[in-house]
């Protein structure tokens, strides 16, 4: 998506560790116009597929996944990452191990809100190393519910997070997709 990729050209940010910041426009502050395009376009992809209901982790994906939710018509769930008073003790839980914090936490989703009837598109923001996909389709699993795809704003495709979900037959479509970062330069796949 020319678009997203003008916008991490202009004001992403590179640090040490293959780090990406796009957290001015994306991930903390939120330009809503893009992600309004970035949803009609994830529409755009996964339209046929019976979508009913957009799954997420908390916090970054939770905005793309809410913008894109309003063309699937559907609602969005999002993976906690901390179980709270008010959630039902009946819930799916799986353990994800974070690239940009390097810490391993379980996730949980209320078995109220995720059933065998659904059929799933998982949004996030980025995709590295693939641990809160995997986690997240365990989870989808785990319920009976069937993952129609993945759809991710910014994919490092320098790391094996993409093969690692294909592998588990899961089809993949990330909006900018990043061969390289080396020497400070970002540079994108090109079809």
């Amino acid at each position: 998506m020319q678009l997203l990729e003008e916008r991490i050209l202009k004001d992403g940010k590179l640090f040490p560790g293959n780090i990406l910041k796009v957290d001015s426009f994306l991930n903390h502050q939120m330009d809503i116009g893009l992600l309004n395009e970035i949803g009609k376009e994830f529409h755009r992809l996964f339209a046929d597929d019976g979508v009913n209901k957009i799954l997420t982790i908390e916090s970054s994906g939770i905005g793309i996944a809410c913008i894109a939710a309003q063309y699937f018509n559907c609602p969005v769930l999002f993976a906690k990452k901390t179980k709270t008073k008010n959630i039902a003790s009946s819930v799916f839980k799986t353990q994800v191990k974070s690239f940009t914090h390097g810490t391993t936490y379980d996730v949980i989703v209320s078995k109220e809100f995720l059933h065998k009837t659904d059929r799933i598109l998982i949004i996030d923001d980025f995709l590295a190393e693939g641990n809160a996909l995997l986690g997240l389709i365990d989870i989808c699993r785990q319920a009976g519910a069937e993952v129609i795809g993945c759809g991710i704003a910014v994919e490092k495709a320098f790391q094996p997070g993409s093969s690692r979900i294909r592998e588990k037959g899961v089809r993949v479509e990330s909006l900018a997709v990043i061969t390289s970062m080396d020497g400070g330069e970002i540079k994108f796949e090109r079809k």
